[in-house]
């Protein structure tokens, strides 16, 4: 029987895996850039970390894993048949693998608070794992891409985190949109028309305006229990339009009665006003992003690649109380997340990887024979020092096999060295792309590569 692998994951061959080290190389030297710090975190923590702080639905898609040893150690068989399933996991189980890196994040700060720097900065580019349903996009096994700064309550985190994301899509040549939004606009907004808890259902409503028209949304309002006078004043919010300038005006005149909505738009007009000329990708406000509501308490961000069709390939906020979840409260983090499969989607179907970064051997030495192996390997090793990529076939078979895996791996220049080339102190290179040969010095080869 043929061997296979589990549903919801994924090998990478060779040259997805040069596709998608282009991506996390591209992404951690923006973030290295910006004074951001490399972690990592076990794949496993203790599942009384991972439990409890991702809603009950969350705690269905953790990995649990078996403790080693006898596991049954001190039941007997009745208590093994009459336990249900969840309480089983418990004693059986005290570990999990990660589901995101935000939580293994949060216990990492509280772990070793006494040794950070504050605000501190880091990153962290690894896999997390979910029970999901594996289906198209969605898999049990994915990369995330985080990067967070804790510690500090200044907007400057924010502005910064967006000259990030425009400097890693300019990188890539992806154009794409930045949206801002900020949740104490949201929560002002809710406040302003006495509907406090309906506001999932008016941003969900609200962003169907470009669907389905104004007097649409208004009767799915009316239709989600919203009052006539609850959506009459959220009228001039919904059809909200203008320069980023002229939407926080506008927002600013209806949320005149709330406190936390006003400081939602201070904060946007100062991110915006900070990045204004230095960003060279769109930044819009859009009242209609909702990320995470329940998680986030400031500032809001999603990213919207525009030549593509495919969902949000970047989002992110400020959260007030990450680790709070083990009882250190009041420390401030704002953060974002790359997905990073949804980028290499999005780079295959644009077609931006450079040359370069998915190119694997550039050179390839031919084998005559122990005798012309033995006179180009020294060769091939001051190639390899000027930092050419390079491979001498290991086995002197036929001369066409060996040009075949040239082509197969796409090699741009093979190195020929029968006995004349030897005679003269020569090597014959053959440029595979025009076909071009020329009878060279081992330097002048070098700098014709190199």
């Amino acid at each position: 029987m043929k061997p296979s692998i589990p549903k919801g994951t994924r090998d990478f061959g060779p040259v997805e895996m040069a596709k998608r080290n282009y991506i996390f190389n591209t992404i951690r030297e923006v973030y290295a850039l910006y004074g951001f710090s490399q972690i990592e975190t076990p794949s496993m923590e203790n599942l009384s970390t991972l439990m409890g702080k991702y809603g009950e639905e969350g705690d269905k898609l953790l990995f649990k894993i078996l403790n080693s040893g006898d596991f049954l150690h001190g039941m007997t068989a009745d208590e093994v048949a009459n336990t249900s399933t969840l309480k089983l996991a418990a004693r059986f189980c005290e570990k999990g693998l990660r589901y995101d890196l935000t939580v293994p994040f949060a216990r990492y700060v509280v772990q070793h608070r006494e040794e950070l720097q504050m605000p501190f900065k880091r990153y962290q580019i690894q896999p997390v794992w979910r029970a999901d349903r594996p289906q198209k996009g969605r898999y049990r096994e994915f990369y995330q891409c985080d990067a967070d700064v804790v510690g500090s309550d200044s907007l400057l985190n924010e502005v910064e985190l967006m000259q990030i994301v425009d400097t890693v899509f300019t990188r890539f040549g992806i154009r794409v949109q930045i949206k801002i939004n900020n949740r104490k606009i949201l929560t002002g907004i809710a406040e302003v028309i006495g509907e406090a808890d309906k506001i999932v259902d008016i941003t969900v409503a609200i962003d169907k305006l470009d669907k389905i028209g104004l007097e649409a949304v208004n009767d799915e309002l009316r239709a989600n229990g919203l009052s006539d006078a609850a959506i009459e004043k959220l009228q001039p919010i919904i059809k909200l339009e203008g320069t980023n300038d002229e939407k926080l005006q506008t927002i600013r005149e209806v949320l005149g009665g709330s406190e936390t909505g006003l400081k939602g738009v201070a904060e946007c007009q100062y991110i915006l006003d900070m990045l204004k000329g230095t960003l060279k990708n769109e930044i819009q406000l859009d009242l209609t992003l909702a990320r995470g509501l329940n998680y986030y308490t400031g500032a809001i961000f999603e990213v919207k690649a525009l030549d593509v069709q495919i969902g949000s390939i970047t989002g992110g906020g400020r959260y007030d109380n990450l680790t709070g979840i083990f009882g250190m409260p009041g420390l401030s983090g704002v953060g974002i997340s790359f997905g990073a499969d949804r980028i290499y989607d999005v780079l295959n179907q644009l077609d931006l990887y450079p040359e370069e970064a998915v190119s694997t051997t550039q050179l390839l030495f031919i084998n005559f024979g122990e005798k012309e192996t033995a006179y180009c390997l020294p060769i091939a090793r001051k190639a390899r020092e000027r930092g050419i990529r390079t491979e001498v076939f290991p086995d002197a078979v036929k001369m066409k096999k060996q040009m075949s895996y040239a082509n197969a791996k796409n090699i741009s220049f093979v190195a020929l060295a029968g006995d004349n080339e030897m005679a003269e102190g020569k090597v014959t290179l053959k440029n595979m792309l025009t076909g071009e040969q020329k009878l060279l010095t081992p330097e002048e080869l070098i700098d014709a590569i190199g």
